[in-house]
């Protein structure tokens, strides 16, 4: 399989190989060390070449398994949600930072806006044991998603999930909102990596002919939807943080700190605060 992978310009090879192999016999890595020499049945020969096939055609790994991992929780994925990716853990490490510099304490009501899965709300809620959250998608397949994801690692007394577009559904005053919104130029669509045009919901993808349509409509209900010290927490895509905090300071949210950055260096979470009265 690494081969035929390889012939087919597979940068990751040997890597997706082997999650392959292994998930075609249903085996952890010490289980394919161990069945190394055995030869194949007709069904496990079947269907690794069906994952091989599907691989090629690009495919990604996380879409064949069905799940990924995100902040060490494994989250079930379905066609209606993204696949996690690890720029979006700044979201995750931003907020704790910011409440870690509160000296204690923790946020008690949070939102995760366009959940998907629920990676960056599960995420937080198994940081923070008190915490209850909200989860929106204007999906209803994403919900169901993120609802088996919620119940599966424990988190369903703690999560709910709502069908809206945005915050629309909801009111009340929320201690944290974080969200990463579909930011990417309509234009650009088309660019992008076959994996990710090809495979993750448009929806959750087209940020508009700017990429700012999204901010646009959460800023300002984010702004007013916080409780006093309440803080938004969004993921931006490149050279998109400064417009991004020039909105939230435009709707009455002040920087606290500066944007997070990936591993890139990509200025990539960013933060507003609504001051205390």
């Amino acid at each position: 399989m690494t081969s035929a992978l390889n012939s087919g310009g597979v940068a990751s090879a040997e890597l997706d190989a082997r999650l392959l192999v292994g998930e075609a016999l249903e085996l952890d890595f010490t289980g394919l060390i161990a069945a190394a020499g055995r030869r194949l049945n007709a069904e496990e020969a079947q269907r690794l070449e069906e994952f091989t096939q599907r691989r090629l055609e690009g495919e990604p790994v996380a879409r064949i398994l069905g799940v990924k991992e995100f902040w060490g929780l494994p989250l079930r994925l379905s066609s209606a949600t993204l696949v996690p990716r690890p720029d979006t853990e700044t979201v995750v490490e931003l907020a704790l930072d910011i409440w870690r510099g509160e000296q204690g304490g923790e946020p008690r009501r949070i939102v995760d806006i366009g959940t998907g899965s629920g990676a960056i709300l599960l995420a937080l809620l198994s940081e923070w044991r008190e915490a209850t959250g909200i989860g929106t998608d204007i999906s209803s397949m994403a919900l169901q998603t993120a609802r088996l994801n919620a119940g599966r690692l424990g988190f369903a007394p703690r999560a709910a999930f709502v069908a809206c577009n945005y915050m629309a559904a909801l009111s009340g005053v929320f201690d944290l909102i974080v969200s990463n919104p579909p930011y990417i130029r309509s234009a650009d669509i088309a660019e992008l990596d076959r994996e990710v045009r090809g495979y993750d919901p448009l929806a959750a993808l087209d940020g508009g002919a700017d990429g700012f349509t999204a901010y646009r409509a959460i800023i300002p209900e984010a702004a007013r939807l916080l409780a006093p010290g309440g803080a938004l927490i969004v993921e931006a895509g490149y050279g998109q943080s400064g417009p991004i905090l020039e909105m939230m300071a435009a709707s009455g949210l002040t920087s606290v700190r500066p944007p997070k950055a990936d591993l890139a260096g990509i200025p990539r979470a960013v933060a507003g605060r609504k001051l205390s009265r």
